[in-house]
């Protein structure tokens, strides 16, 4: 790695720079769960004295390097971008963010950071690197610690090493088992689960391996999340693109509830599920997209008036649900798209994206 990228693990790593002293980028983006948060967290903690609850669940960053720019393509459809909904343009742009987010590190301002980074173990290399005068502007600053972060994963091969089993599987290194095979199978038939639609299991065209997520948005239904303090007011509404924590598209009534697909690489390694960590396991999930029509009562509430689908959303939304492509286009009573069995097929199929397979 580069001397900045060196740098940018260090402030990666540096729990200093939070407005409690105990909170940094790798709290909440773990080694060892892919670059994820804890499993056992739908929201990590924050804010001045970790006392404050997050919004949603912590994605992987892992390979989050190779995603384009927010943009509309030429159809209109919304791609790429940081966050789940997308509102950071670039990797430095993602960094800065949770210095000054009053729910993550919960730093006042941009001056409160640089003071921090002022004394940091590292602030010679810092001022090596970025030149005697680079305190002498904030802006700067804190622009170029966010740069080192950015070089960090760019260029630390732990962000995208692109060696699991299924890697080695492409490459002709390693064979799947019978399950995985078929799992596979289900995973790219697009009269079962579908997935490929939305998550390209083949290399590119230019031979690049795939990154299982084609960068759009879609919006699934996923149920309400009560353990995420925030829905205890039910006037509270995540709408993904349309806000709260993005701004810039809150007219676009078509776009909400829309989030990010994810990348299913380490996806086994990655729990819980979904924008709002809703589902704790990989097989709820999964059941999840083939039963959520045609055994709706298994994920939302029932009232009086019947079972109450898209709880999270508004009503006026829920048109902007996802029910035309396969696995969603069943209807009450139809059979699922997958069976109980098949569902634990693509699910060790999943279990082979996981990074650092050893033969």
């Amino acid at each position: 790695m580069s001397e900045t990228a060196k740098l940018g693990e260090l402030i990666f790593k540096d729990e200093s720079l939070s407005a409690s002293g105990r909170m940094s980028c790798q709290t909440c983006h773990l080694p060892e769960h892919a670059h994820s948060g804890l499993p056992t967290e739908a929201v990590a903690p924050g804010g001045p004295n970790l006392e404050l609850s997050g919004l949603r669940n912590s994605p992987s960053i892992r390979y989050a390097g190779l995603t384009p720019a927010f943009h509309f393509e030429r159809d209109g459809t919304p791609m790429g971008g940081f966050f789940r909904d997308g509102r950071a343009v670039s990797l430095a742009d993602q960094a800065r963010r949770p210095f000054l987010d009053a729910l993550e590190m919960a730093n006042p301002s941009v001056a409160s950071v640089v003071e921090k980074l002022r004394s940091a173990a590292y602030v010679a290399e810092f001022t090596r690197i970025f030149g005697a005068d680079v305190f002498d502007d904030p802006t700067r600053a804190f622009d170029s610690a966010a740069l080192a972060l950015a070089r960090y994963q760019l260029e630390d091969p732990d962000f995208r090493p692109f060696d699991s089993k299924y890697d080695a599987f492409l490459s002709g290194k390693a064979r799947l088992t019978d399950q995985e095979l078929r799992g596979l199978a289900l995973f790219n038939d697009p009269l079962k689960g579908n997935c490929a639609a939305c998550h390209p299991s083949a290399r590119g065209s230019d031979g690049s391996p795939p990154l299982f997520t084609d960068f759009t948005y879609d919006n699934l239904g996923v149920p309400r999340n009560d353990a995420i303090p925030a829905n205890a007011d039910a006037a509270y509404v995540d709408l993904g693109l349309c806000g709260p924590q993005r701004a810039d598209l809150g007219e676009r009534r078509d776009l909400c509830g829309a989030f990010k697909v994810p990348s299913l690489r380490n996806v086994s390694r990655t729990a819980p599920y979904f924008h709002n960590g809703r589902f704790a396991t990989l097989q709820e999930a999964v059941a999840f997209y083939v039963r959520r029509d045609t055994n709706p009562e298994e994920w939302y509430p029932v009232g009086t008036t019947g079972v109450q689908k898209f709880d999270d959303l508004p009503i006026d939304l829920h048109a902007n649900v996802n029910t035309t492509e396969a696995p969603y286009n069943r209807r009450l009573g139809d059979a699922p798209a997958l069976t109980p069995a098949e569902i634990e097929d693509v699910v060790a199929f999943l279990g082979t994206l996981d990074d650092g397979y050893q033969p």
